[in-house]
């Protein structure tokens, strides 16, 4: 009986390994790249914005031009895998376009903040030219809030629709340093961004790319 057992456990195995690497084949989610680079980047400008409000030391550039940057790679990564797939199932396509979604929401809402950004400077500019201080409100405080909220959102659908629980308590983590960001000062609000980027995709990216060469070796062995 042992053996047998052992050798359901097996076939059991390597059915669920074959399903694994279908699902990742025809979603560029599961095989983790996508989330791990963009772990990385979100992780990499805040840290990097800390530093430069904290020593009031200034990049030649924007920091989060790095995430333009990152487009290429993703729309690579994405092609590369459509042309790997096989068949697509309904709650893959749903993902992706959960993912669109977010991609054109972060770029939607980068517009307005910059345009927000664009009337309300001169307004703060000559308050503090007649005033003789700084307004007492200030949008940019808020920023991080709102793009927290919208990190959490296609995390959590993600990770609650594969039943990945590392994505899910991700997106969980997002939306309480969305709540907890209301109420500190922007340097603390750059770390909660960047622990939340790395508990919402470079931790969960990495575990997705491990089980999926693990698997994907699995494959090749039991097909030779």
């Amino acid at each position: 009986m042992p053996a047998q057992e052992k050798q359901l456990t097996e076939k059991e195995s390597l059915e669920l390994i074959t399903q694994m690497i279908s699902r990742a084949k025809d979603s560029n989610h599961s095989t983790g790249l996508t989330s791990i680079m963009w772990g990385c980047v979100i992780t990499v400008c805040s840290l990097v914005r800390l530093a430069e409000i904290h020593f009031q030391r200034w990049l030649p550039f924007d920091i989060y031009l790095l995430t333009v940057l990152a487009i290429a790679p993703t729309i690579y990564f994405t092609i590369k895998e459509k042309r790997e797939s096989r068949v697509k199932g309904y709650k893959d396509s749903f993902i992706d376009y959960t993912w669109l979604s977010f991609g054109i929401s972060i770029f939607l809402l980068s517009f307005i903040v910059n345009h927000v950004f664009a009337g309300l400077r001169p307004l703060a500019e000559e308050y503090k030219i007649l005033s003789g201080h700084a307004p007492a409100f200030s949008f940019y405080d808020y920023m991080s809030s709102f793009f927290l909220m919208l990190y959490g959102l296609p995390t959590f659908i993600t990770g609650a629709s594969m039943k990945f629980r590392p994505m899910f308590w991700g997106g969980l983590v997002c939306w309480v340093s969305c709540i907890v960001s209301l109420y500190t000062p922007v340097k603390t609000d750059l770390v909660l961004t960047a622990i939340s980027a790395i508990f919402a995709w470079l931790i969960p990216g990495i575990i997705l790319e491990k089980d999926y060469r693990k698997a994907k070796a699995a494959m090749q062995t039991a097909h030779v």
